[in-house]
């Protein structure tokens, strides 16, 4: 029952995180630079703040971890940093691409390559079983048959209808850019596994990985800040911030957006405190999140009619692939019990 309830809480998470950019379409009259650094400020420093802080005993400060464990900190931290080159080109994945397949690739790539390079990041191989191996390789053939249903997209619309569906998409170039993405956004990941000593002692289980997610969050939002500042200076978009008239309306939904966008790694916190009886799940939870990303993001590309148009051929493509994607997030829990 626990393992269930786990699980559902991830699920959750997903779903906001699939949801978060919903609001960002909300926002008017800021140019893509400007937003992003706000809802950056939510996502990434003030509500993983608020998040971290719930794992801090009476008594005692959030400095005092960093403080006892300087390296895994600063390790976090450059992660944090790569992880935010990742972000980056996340969003790049999505204008090419649209919301359904950017995230589905990118995030695919996220999972495979976060669930597999965190041990061997933290030297703890041995806890890449064969369930485990077994589960990432299927969700990269989930993947795989997701790409496929793109580029049947791809092939069988018109430009002028590519255009319609998602303004500037491009499959070939958005491919490039969201495994980029995909791989850079793994170091979150990695992040995490250098920062399990970044707790105390005596906090709940569901809120221990929180201030290592505050470390990882902080080095990426350094990133995006540098890159999203240096826009504003290039596209002379400072005067965003002097428009006062919108800031009720925009900051509302860059917060909605940030709160959603962090509810995953916070549902993954709390999911994984009661994954505890099972070390497969929580090697494999990592790519379990990423896996639901991915299928929460394509249930809002058909909302949001980016596979209009599209042949039944296309759309079977695309549901088999994000049944073989639900399957790999049970699958080594259902191997390790066999």
């Amino acid at each position: 029952m626990e393992i269930i309830v786990g699980l559902l809480i991830i699920a959750i998470g997903a779903f906001c995180q699939s949801s978060s950019y919903v609001p960002i379409n909300r926002i008017k009259s800021w140019s893509w630079e400007s937003y992003w650094l706000v809802q950056g400020v939510f996502a990434w420093l003030l509500f993983p703040l608020l998040g971290a802080l719930l794992a801090v005993p009476e008594g005692h400060s959030l400095t005092e971890v960093y403080a006892a464990h300087p390296q895994d900190a600063l390790k976090s931290l450059l992660a944090g940093v790569l992880w935010g080159i990742g972000g980056l080109t996340f969003g790049l994945s999505m204008r090419y691409l649209g919301v359904a397949l950017g995230q589905s690739i990118a995030l695919g790539t996220c999972a495979g390559l976060g669930t597999l390079l965190t041990p061997i990041f933290t030297g703890q191989t041995e806890s890449l079983t064969l369930p485990v191996w077994i589960g990432v390789l299927v969700t990269l053939l989930g993947i795989a048959v997701i790409g496929y249903a793109g580029s049947l997209k791809s092939a069988a619309l018109s430009d002028e209808e590519k255009r319609k569906a998602v303004k500037d998409f491009n499959f070939s170039k958005g491919l490039i850019v969201a495994l980029l993405a995909g791989f850079m956004s793994a170091c979150f990941s990695i992040g995490l596994g250098f920062g399990e000593s970044l707790c105390f002692e005596q906090s709940a289980d569901i809120y221990r990985t929180l201030p290592a997610t505050l470390m990882v969050t902080l080095g990426g939002f350094l990133t995006n800040a540098a890159y999203c500042l240096w826009q504003n200076r290039c596209n002379s978009s400072w005067s965003d911030y002097r428009c006062t008239s919108l800031y009720a309306n925009n900051l509302l939904f860059c917060a909605l957006a940030g709160a959603l966008w962090y509810s995953q790694f916070f549902g993954l916190s709390l999911g994984k405190g009661f994954l505890a009886s099972s070390p497969v799940l929580l090697t494999f939870s990592w790519c379990i999140l990423m896996s639901l990303n991915v299928t929460f993001s394509n249930v809002w590309g058909i909302l949001l009619k980016e596979w209009k148009g599209c042949s039944a051929r296309t759309v079977t493509v695309l549901v088999i692939g994000l049944l073989i994607l639900i399957l790999s997030s049970f699958l080594p829990q259902l191997l390790e019990t066999t």
